[in-house]
């Protein structure tokens, strides 16, 4: 065997690794925010934005959405943050098929086409406007 050969891991096991340490990571994390209420004051810092401004960020509630998910609430965590819950679907699709594809030996190729990002982009901008203009009071976490 040459060098090369031999620095490629090969095996099954190699090839879910990648995969198995994103999933535990995820899973220590959401396992971490189900124990620790992000509801209670004091355990989490405060969004900068919001403390500074007043404005909720996209990512405003997505702590309490986690929490929420962690003990299988699925509308609190809808109404927390549902940019964020549908995130947390979009993980779990992207890492099952990136185990597939390991499975089969071929790599996780990501190429959102730029209309996607813009799209998403435009989302994230819609959803941070609405929920701080006085209608969208329903959209605060």
């Amino acid at each position: 065997m040459n060098a090369v050969s031999r620095s490629v891991p090969r095996g099954l096991a190699a090839r879910l690794g990648l995969p198995a340490g994103a999933l535990a990571a995820v899973v220590g994390a959401f396992v971490y925010v189900g124990a620790v209420d992000p509801n209670e004051p004091g355990h989490y810092p405060a969004c900068p934005l919001l403390r500074l401004t007043g404005l909720y960020c996209p990512g405003c509630g997505g702590l309490r959405s986690a929490h929420a998910v962690a003990h299988g609430d699925l509308l609190a965590a809808l109404q927390a943050n549902a940019p964020a819950v549908l995130g947390y679907a979009a993980f779990a699709v992207l890492w099952t098929v990136w185990v597939v594809r390991a499975v089969r030996g071929k790599p996780l190729r990501i190429d959102p086409r730029p209309a996607l990002l813009w799209s998403l982009g435009a989302f994230v901008l819609v959803f941070t406007v609405v929920r701080n203009l006085p209608f969208g009071g329903w959209l605060h976490p």
